[in-house]
């Protein structure tokens, strides 16, 4: 019982955490995509 419920901890621990690298990256992308259209814009 003890390995079953580390295991869901540790499988809802690792989706939390993959959800959370997905939405920085997300983030990211959109600061390049308006960094790169700003520079566009001026030139």
């Amino acid at each position: 019982m003890l390995i079953i419920a580390l295991a869901s901890a540790m499988t809802v621990a690792m989706l939390i955490a993959t959800a959370i690298g997905l939405h920085q990256e997300s983030q990211r992308e959109k600061l390049e995509h308006k960094r790169v259209r700003a520079r566009g814009f001026r030139s």
